[in-house]
This record gives C-alpha cells, sequence and structure tokens, in this order.
C-alpha cells in the first residue's frame, strides 16, 4: 500500500435510520479510494467508492474474490459470513460455471412460478393481518415471515425446521465480538442440515428450487454435492434475511413521503420503477461485504493500489455518487436517466437470486398498497426503533394502521 496515506478507522456502526451514513459520504467526496481499517481481521484494506471504480474493481480480472480464502481479512463481523466453497468467493472460470447452472434454475418460467407462490404467501399473511385488525405490526405481520416463508416453499424446507435455520442465519449476521462461539457453531449447523437434504433432493428430486439446482445441467455439467449443499445454504441466508429487512425499508420510507407513496398509489403501473429507485436510494446495509484481492498492480482514480492489497468496495456510495446519478441524494421515483443501481452486487457476483429478491419484494408491496389504501405509521416516525448490531439497517418494528 502507499506509505504517508491516511488509515481511516472504520467501524461502520451509523445506524441513524435510514440516513445516509456520513463516513461513507466523506470518502466519497474526499478521498474515493482510501485505506481503512475495520473492526475485524488483520491489517487495512482499499476502500473503493466511485460508481466506475467499483465497477473496474467487481469486473476486471486483477481482483480476486478466491484470494482472499484463507486469510484473516478486514471486515465487520467477528466470524467471516462466507464458506470459503462459495460462489460468492470463486472467480471465473469457476464461478461462471456455477452461475449458468444456477441461472437455469432462475429461469423465467421458474421466477414465474415462484411468484405464484409469492402471492399465495403475502395474500394469506394480509388476510391474517386484516383480521388481526389495525393497528398491527407490518415487520411482524409481513416482512419477518414473508421471506423466510417463500424461499423454504421455493426450497421446500420442511415448516418444522424453519425456526431454527433463521436463528442459524440471524446468529451469522450479528456483528458483536461475544456472539463469535455461536456463529462458528450456527455455520457448522446449518451446513450439516444442508448437506443432508441435498443428498435427499440428490435422490429423489421434486419441483423445488433446490432438487433444480441438483439436475441443472450445462452440457455434462452438474453441481457437485460439495457446490450444491453450499448454495442452497447461502440461498436461505441471503433469501430471507435481507428481504425482510428491505419490506421494511421499503414501506417505511413510502410512510415516511407523502408525496412518493400518493404517486405509487395513483399509478401502481409505475411500481417496478418506482422501487429500482428506492433500493437505489436506501442504504439497506452498513459499510462493506466480501472484499477481493488485487493480483498486480492497480491504478484506480490516480492511486496505486499494489498486489496483494486487500480491496472493499462500496456499492452503498456507487449508488450516491454524483458522477453517475443526477441529483445523487433526492428520492426520484420518476428519474427518467436511470443507470442500474449496485444494490444487488455487480459484475460476476451480481446476486444470483435477485430475480427471486425482486419479485417477492414487488409482491408484497403492491399488494400492501392495494390491500390498505388508507395504510400508515401508527407513530410518529422518530419513534421507530431501529437495528443497532448487525450489519443490516432495518426497522425492528413497525407500527402501521388503516
Amino acid at each position: 500500500m502507499e506509505s504517508g496515506a491516511t488509515v481511516w478507522n472504520c467501524p461502520f456502526d451509523y445506524a441513524e435510520a435510514l440516513e445516509f451514513d456520513p463516513t461513507l459520504k466523506r470518502l466519497l467526496t474526499e478521498e474515493p479510494v482510501a485505506r481503512i481499517k475495520l473492526p475485524y481481521g488483520e491489517g487495512e484494506a482499499w476502500l473503493v467508492t466511485r460508481y466506475e471504480d467499483v465497477r473496474t474493481v467487481t469486473t476486471d480480472r486483477r481482483f480476486s474474490r478466491s484470494a482472499i480464502i484463507g486469510r484473516d481479512f478486514p471486515r465487520m463481523t467477528p466470524e467471516p459470513i462466507v464458506q470459503d466453497e462459495a460462489i460468492n468467493v470463486m472467480d471465473p472460470p469457476a464461478s461462471s460455471r456455477l452461475r449458468s447452472l444456477v441461472s437455469k434454475a432462475f429461469a423465467p418460467r421458474q421466477v414465474e412460478r415462484m411468484r405464484a407462490r409469492t402471492q399465495r404467501v403475502v395474500d394469506d399473511l394480509l388476510d391474517r393481518m386484516t383480521a388481526q385488525g389495525s393497528p398491527a405490526d407490518l415487520m411482524e405481520s409481513l416482512a419477518s415471515p414473508l421471506p423466510l416463508t417463500t424461499i423454504c416453499e421455493v426450497l421446500d424446507i420442511p415448516e418444522a425446521d424453519r425456526a431454527q435455520l433463521r436463528g442459524h442465519a440471524r446468529t451469522m449476521m450479528n456483528v458483536t465480538v461475544e456472539n463469535r462461539d455461536r456463529a462458528v457453531r450456527a455455520k457448522a449447523d446449518m451446513r450439516a442440515y444442508f448437506k443432508t437434504l441435498t443428498a435427499k433432493r440428490r435422490q429423489h428430486p421434486g419441483d423445488d428450487l433446490i432438487s433444480a439446482l441438483a439436475t441443472a445441467r450445462d452440457g455434462d455439467e452438474l453441481l457437485n454435492d460439495q457446490e450444491l449443499t453450499v448454495l442452497a445454504m447461502v440461498l436461505l441466508i441471503t433469501g430471507q434475511d435481507t428481504t425482510t429487512y428491505e419490506i421494511g425499508n421499503l414501506a417505511y420510507t413510502l410512510l415516511t413521503r407523502p408525496k412518493e407513496l400518493a404517486m405509487v398509489r395513483a399509478r401502481p403501473e409505475m411500481l417496478p420503477q418506482a422501487m429500482e429507485e428506492l433500493l437505489r436510494f436506501i442504504p439497506f446495509r452498513k459499510g462493506v461485504g466480501i472484499p477481493r484481492v488485487a493480483t498486480e498492480d492497480v491504478e484506480l482514480s490516480g492511486v496505486t493500489i499494489r498486489a496483494g492489497d486487500i480491496v472493499h468496495v462500496s456499492y452503498l456510495t456507487a449508488n450516491r455518487d454524483g458522477r453517475k446519478f443526477d441529483r445523487p441524494d433526492e428520492l426520484d421515483l420518476e428519474r427518467e436517466d436511470r443507470p442500474s443501481h449496485m444494490t444487488f452486487g455487480w459484475g460476476g457476483h451480481h446476486c444470483l437470486g435477485a430475480p427471486l429478491a425482486f419479485t417477492e419484494l414487488e409482491v408484497a408491496l403492491g399488494a400492501l398498497l392495494e390491500r390498505f389504501p388508507e395504510l400508515r405509521l401508527a407513530q410518529p416516525a422518530e419513534d421507530v426503533r431501529w437495528n443497532t448490531n448487525s450489519i443490516w439497517r432495518y426497522p425492528l418494528e413497525l407500527p402501521v394502521a388503516w
């Protein structure tokens, strides 16, 4: 790393509702390629914050995800969330093979089947919410059960196992140091569970997503047993919590902005476009995720990153880069010039489950606004309590009335 540069201490613990992290904003504007120190892991890392630089790091073969395996890399959680064999630490061509196989399981026909399943789950949850009566906690009534139920339906996970698996996933996302041992156990227990389950699906496939993955072929290529185990595990983790939190964040954002809420209610056909802008605008997580390693010297925005250096990117700042987005800190649901946001990642590690996540969010938000035309927050926005001990940002409860 270059000598003499400032090292920014970055706990990335900012959790003021859905306000943008001022440290990230400073880095984007003052030092877009910066050296940072994170709460866990050895040494320092680079953090890249501009949209075009993030795109370079996430698509250029000179930056390797697999090179982090075996390294105690700088990170936000005591125990790395990622599995060494997971697709999200693979580089091409190994990752290309897996992504090709997985994409077949997320073909349009499969996604439409998932949409129908999601709609049934949403309708059932909203029926229960109606029967319970106003007010209700939207997190408890819809946001929390929907993604877990949907991903478990899609993966065909028995109902009796769901609560424990959700507990394991949450334990793995906790950022507190005293949680480390529990996170290690949770990771091992979840892996053992999916090893058994995927073996059963390999022998007796059904019409679920694990079976689709187990039987997906690209020529003679199939996922091997270990790949299938880890992939099913990753899908469960990423397919439930992040969508839960985003349902809460999307609802909160609209319910605290009367103009935007009225616009989507008056023109429900604009919901997909509105959601893309909401996903760009909302800082749904803290800090950074899985880094890469530079395999040779690379210059970004006038800064030389040396071979062997750890490099993090911020999709959050990329989504707020004024060089890419006009008025980046404004929520504009009718934004005409709409470059692609990076909320689902970019390049070879763009989220494979994005079609399912977007479908769930669209179905949930659309049904909610249609079923409850008078929906409003049941308490002042400043009284909403927010999560502070996870990498994700979301309301702990979201009381609504109608």
